[in-house]
């Protein structure tokens, strides 16, 4: 059953310290594991991937390229209210994201001198898409589409094989729909290493998006610096804020519906009344035995997950900040009041009719988030996540000759005399 904590200045904080510790650094034997298989698919390509395929998913791929004629065929074959929902839930996230673009610059100065930056999309962009008990297609909308709407030239899809050696159906529709350039079966570690080098027929890309199990995450870990990242991802979190008008009932399944993720998924109330906290305990043993991850959530909710009884909203906001959940909902009165209190949050979701799957799925931000509190620097993956920004600088000579004293100064006070001599030797 979830912990119900009093919050007496001491209690609250022993119970973040504690969550804190599930993201801490990452096991040492998985780090070994994970770098030998990196070293490996380095040196051995499409051979040492499809080892490992074999190895971890028990399993050969009936190929390792999926046929393009078998993407199409998966998007013709979907159940239509299925393939409906998906470009429902494209064209939110299309427009939401079409209003990142950022414009490059151009600055004329009265003097002639022209500064500028140059914005434009990555070449390619690897999307790693987790298969297994919850084939996450979603995953491909909320990548995919940014990376469109960027600019992105290609898109190279990674995904492991099912155990009958075919992709899921419905991770193909996905990657038919957001446009997908080319998709291989490959999971795991090694399916990260592959986009990060490249082999044989894998292409090496510019960056590599998508979540991931434990081994995923070590690996992009690794290879950051050889390749970019979206981010180091940790277990999900949901944290929500409660007033005394919240219904319990609504309260308990939307900590489920994070908890269900990972045994390691944080759930957590903040409510400033005890009768919410009781009533929505009792919800959260009521309603887990109907589930089908009722498993997971219930060591997700033992071991991770808390409600904590507070004062005042406002104590509430300050224990949110300090944690810095991935996922905050506000299910209070008036809740648009508090969003400019709201510091350290991925996404936060509004009101009783803005329950967290929303963003999930449908509304139009992006579920690639910021975890285990590194949303107080990290921000959701975005357009632009998958551009780059270059500077330009033209001086003309008589610009030039009334800096150079400033800038021969500054040089020469580093210690920096070649840079000093470069403008020098210009007059």
């Amino acid at each position: 059953m979830i912990r119900i904590i009093k919050a007496d200045g001491v209690s609250e904080k022993d119970f973040i310290a504690e969550v804190e510790k599930r993201s801490g650094d990452t096991d040492k034997k998985v780090t070994a594991i994970v770098s030998e298989i990196i070293e490996n698919v380095k040196n051995g390509g499409d051979k040492a991937v499809m080892e490992y395929t074999e190895k971890f998913d028990g399993t050969v791929p009936e190929y390792y390229e999926v046929p393009r004629d078998e993407i199409n065929n998966a998007l013709t074959e979907a159940d239509p209210e299925f393939t409906n929902a998906l470009l429902n839930a494209m064209q939110n996230i299309s427009e939401f994201h079409n209003r990142q673009i950022e414009q490059s610059f151009l600055d004329t100065r009265p003097d002639g001198c022209i500064l500028g930056q140059r914005v434009r999309g990555l070449d390619r962009v690897g999307l790693y898409v987790p298969g297994g008990t919850a084939p996450l297609f979603s995953t491909v909308l909320m990548n995919a589409v940014p990376a469109k709407v960027a600019g992105v030239r290609e898109i190279i899809m990674l995904t492991p094989p099912g155990k009958d050696g075919r992709p899921n159906k419905d991770i193909l529709t996905a990657a038919a729909i957001t446009g997908v350039d080319r998709v291989f079966m490959a999971g795991g570690a090694q399916a990260i290493a592959a986009m990060a080098y490249g082999t044989e027929q894998i292409p090496a890309v510019d960056k590599i998006v998508g979540p991931g199990n434990i081994f995923v995450a070590t690996a992009k870990k690794l290879l950051y610096g050889k390749v970019d990242i979206d981010m180091i991802a940790g277990p999900s979190e949901i944290l929500v804020i409660a007033d005394d008008k919240a219904e319990p009932v609504l309260l308990a399944a939307d900590l489920m519906s994070q908890a269900e993720h990972d045994k390691m998924a944080s759930a957590v109330l903040i409510t400033t009344s005890e009768k919410i906290a009781e009533e929505t305990s009792a919800e959260i043993e009521k309603q887990m035995v109907s589930l089908e991850r009722k498993e997971i959530i219930r060591k997700s909710i033992d071991d991770n997950g808390a409600i904590i009884v507070v004062k005042t909203i406002d104590d509430a906001i300050e224990l949110a900040n300090r944690l810095a959940p991935e996922h905050l909902e506000l299910e209070v009165q008036d809740p648009l009041q508090y969003i400019g209190r709201i510091d350290n949050a991925g996404s936060v979701f509004l009101g009783k009719y803005s329950s967290e799957p929303l963003g999930d799925y449908y509304a139009g931000t992006n579920h690639v988030l910021p975890t285990s509190g590194t949303a107080r620097f990290f921000s959701p993956l975005s357009v632009n996540s998958f551009v780059k920004r270059s500077q330009f600088i033209y001086y003309t000579e008589d610009a030039l000759y009334k800096a150079k004293d400033d800038i021969v100064l500054m040089a020469q006070k580093e210690g920096l005399t070649a840079h000093a001599n470069a403008i020098l030797k210009r007059f």
